[in-house]
């Protein structure tokens, strides 16, 4: 029987699996293949250009696929901010009913995406944060923990805790992010209370994975001590790979009086982008959560999600029969 939850209902998808945003990764030619496979798979709005190069986007995803698929918006402390307004209405007037928000003051995003009738998953790093939301209206909730690739916040609170604490707290489902690469993630997630799983640095790991396939290999090769916090001293902490600009950065913010600028050239966007590109892990910072050390090959994303759903139900069942009724 199939693993099925209030999230597969709502979505309309064969597996409680989200590919989350990925900046650089979220393209159409993995978007489409994790629905395809059965999962929700999600376009980047920030890697493409512009607002129109997001419409061409979704329409080449919908060569590839006719299941849904989302769009993920992330609002990033910038200067000079991207044209948000102009994402938002590009994906709508495409037609895209599914959202993946995050970031800081979701709040007009969330009731844009909601007048129009859309179905809404917000990424949060704190249940207090997932209140918020919820009062927004969001429909489901995906909490991240401080395993997470990218961003975890500043509270360093683990997803054992976290999920934990979500269940109790939320009235609205939430799906668990972060630390998360296989059946028994899956298996775990919702024994604390999640009706799915948000997974990034696993489907970059894919055969449809667009980066380079040295990219790949590092993960396979890698362990979970292999990543890195960087900007922890500007309260902005991203986890990423632990390569030599990684640890060049690190080295800069322990400096006394130490600014953004001193490392703004090693981390510039561009360099990630050419890591995946070109294969050179050491070129730039490039998003990794320490479920690398649970990735040891690159399957297609069908047979990912096949294998994941098969693990989950055999651990769950294992757990099953360890539960002896007393008899009276």
């Amino acid at each position: 029987m199939p693993i099925q939850t209030s999230l597969t209902k709502l979505l309309g998808v064969r597996y409680p699996i989200v590919q989350g945003g990925m900046q650089w990764v979220g393209v159409p030619q993995l978007a489409a293949s994790v629905s395809e496979a059965g999962g929700l798979g999600i376009l980047t709005a920030l890697t493409q250009p512009s607002p129109d190069a997001l419409r061409e986007a979704i329409r080449e995803t919908r060569k590839l696929t006719s299941k849904p698929f989302g769009v993920n918006i992330t609002l990033l402390p910038t200067i000079n901010p991207p044209d948000y307004e102009g994402y938002a209405r590009a994906a709508i007037e495409e037609g895209v009913k599914i959202y993946e928000t995050a970031g800081n003051n979701p709040g007009p995003l969330i009731k844009y995406f909601k007048s129009q009738g859309c179905i809404v998953i917000h990424k949060c790093t704190t249940v207090r944060h997932a209140k918020s939301a919820e009062r927004l209206g969001v429909d489901v909730l995906s909490i991240d923990g401080f395993e997470c690739a990218g961003h975890p916040g500043e509270d360093d609170i683990g997803g054992l805790v976290l999920m934990a604490r979500a269940a109790k707290e939320l009235k609205i489902p939430f799906i668990a992010s972060g630390g998360i690469a296989d059946g028994r993630g899956l298996a775990a997630a919702m024994a604390l209370g999640a009706v799915g799983v948000n997974m990034g640095t696993r489907f970059m790991c894919t055969v449809e994975s667009p980066i380079h396939e040295n990219i790949k290999r590092k993960i396979v090769e890698s362990t979970e001590r292999d990543t890195v916090h960087i900007f922890r001293s500007f309260r902005n902490t991203a986890r990423v790979f632990k390569n030599k600009v990684a640890v060049e950065v690190v080295n800069i913010e322990h400096k006394p009086g130490a600014k953004f600028e001193d490392v703004k050239d090693l981390v510039s966007g561009l360099r990630g982008k050419k890591v995946y590109e070109t294969g050179d892990p050491d070129y730039g910072i490039w998003s990794a959560g320490i479920t690398i050390g649970l990735i040891n090959d690159v399957p297609t994303c069908k047979d990912l999600l096949v294998r994941m759903e098969k693990e989950a139900e055999e651990i769950i069942g294992q757990v099953s029969s360890t539960v002896v009724k007393a008899k009276l």
